[in-house]
């Protein structure tokens, strides 16, 4: 990794670092662990065969203490390992969504959607519940406890009426209880948060994972639980989404990964209704949507930001954002101090959020090449799609690499 300083202007909003030698982007994280294949050398990508240790674009991913558990997205099931992998390639212990470790395809290999998935992304251990979002049968899948057995069927279907529909919201008209492309999924401040990227808006349940068929107590990005229109049928503003992606937060914060117009987006306090947002995350100001693929140094702008991950769990709390089509990871050291300024006329004022402390996988903030245009190295990323952050552990689906990377902070 080359090594630069990164200065802030005074007030720390929307600037671009000023470059100077021998302080290392990267903040100290350093990749450590490698799941899936190696990579064959050169510009060839990993293979993507399926067992318990190989995989084909994971695009989510989850890790604790107890488990690292992958979205294994193009073979279309989940993996999961009891305790962190100790070493490169480690199998899986337990593979949900396909009878065995070498079938592929959706529905549990066409046997059917009762133990099968279809794209599944989003993915999170909570109270000791396992919970899927997958995608394309446009529901949510819950178990009670995290499997140890393969092929265990989930305890509760949400956005269905069974476990064997698996119809575009119900395959009726978009409503309080439907879903299309479910994405991104959190607990934030007790509630459950579903990024529900097909019809551009975000639904909350206050009381945690609601029970089926019940509708959402908050939806964010429509005026209506009937609506869909991209960004509300108009350009981009504070209280639409594009392709909202992905879910974060903290008790008194919620973040949401709005990767189709390239941004950020933060409520504080958590929004009881829908209503603008107060933040705004790689972009100058809430109605703004332009990707940024190419240009001078930047550490505030994005191109297809997918996921978004605030934990707090270490000594300090950190943001991450995989900035996808950029193949790179954007890292803070904290979130604002005191009130998050709200735009006067809440629409297109508001405080955009000071750039990134540090970049992971691209020498500078100014480059943006797959694997850095030369190969497939450990400290490289292909189209990063989900990311995990706990504490001093960073897990990384680099879905283009057919793999999941490990980065440790040092």
């Amino acid at each position: 990794m080359s090594k630069y300083t990164v200065r802030h202007n005074i007030s720390g909003v929307g600037t671009r670092p000023d470059v100077v030698p021998d302080v290392d982007l990267s903040g100290g994280w350093k990749p450590h662990l490698w799941l899936g294949a190696p990579a064959p050398g050169g510009l060839a990508l990993p293979a993507a065969k399926p067992s318990m240790a190989w995989m084909y674009s994971p695009r989510g991913v989850f890790i604790s203490d107890d488990y690292v558990v992958v979205t294994d997205t193009g073979n279309h099931r989940v993996l999961i390992w009891h305790g962190i992998p100790d070493h490169d390639e480690q199998p899986a212990d337990v593979v949900l969504g396909q009878p065995d470790a070498e079938t592929e395809g959706p529905a549990a290999g066409g046997r059917g959607p009762e133990r099968g998935m279809h794209l599944p992304t989003g993915v999170l251990v909570h109270d000791g519940r396992l919970i899927v979002a997958d995608a394309w049968h446009h529901r949510i899948l819950v178990w009670d406890n995290v499997p140890t057995v393969s092929d265990t069927a989930p305890d509760r279907v949400i956005g269905q009426p069974d476990a064997s529909s698996v119809e575009v919201n119900r395959g009726a008209e978009c409503s309080g209880t439907s879903l299309y492309w479910p994405f991104g999924i959190a607990v934030v401040g007790g509630a459950f948060w579903v990024a529900d990227t097909g019809n551009r808006r975000v639904l909350g349940w206050r009381n945690g994972i609601p029970d089926a068929g019940q509708p959402a107590d908050v939806i964010l990005g429509q005026p209506d639980a009937e609506s869909h229109d991209e960004n509300r049928g108009g350009p981009a503003g504070p209280d639409s989404f594009r392709w909202a992606h992905d879910i974060s937060g903290r008790d008194d914060l919620l973040l949401v990964a709005d990767a189709g117009d390239h941004r950020v987006l933060g409520w504080s306090p958590l929004p009881e209704a829908d209503r603008p947002a107060d933040l705004v995350v790689g972009q100058p100001d809430f109605t703004s949507a332009e990707e940024w693929p190419y240009g001078p140094h930047t550490n505030d702008r994005m191109r297809f930001p997918y996921a978004v991950c605030l934990d707090g769990t270490g000594d300090t709390e950190r943001l991450a954002v995989a900035d996808t089509a950029n193949n790179r990871i954007l890292l803070w050291d904290g979130m604002p101090d005191g009130p998050i300024a709200r735009g006067a006329d809440g629409a297109g004022g508001g405080t955009p959020f000071r750039g990134a402390d540090y970049v992971l996988a691209q020498p500078d903030f100014g480059s943006n090449g797959e694997n850095r245009w030369t190969s497939v190295q450990r400290d490289t990323l292909c189209w990063p799609y989900g990311l995990s952050l706990h504490g001093d552990l960073l897990a990384v689906a680099d879905s283009g690499n057919n793999r999941v990377m490990l980065w440790s902070r040092t």
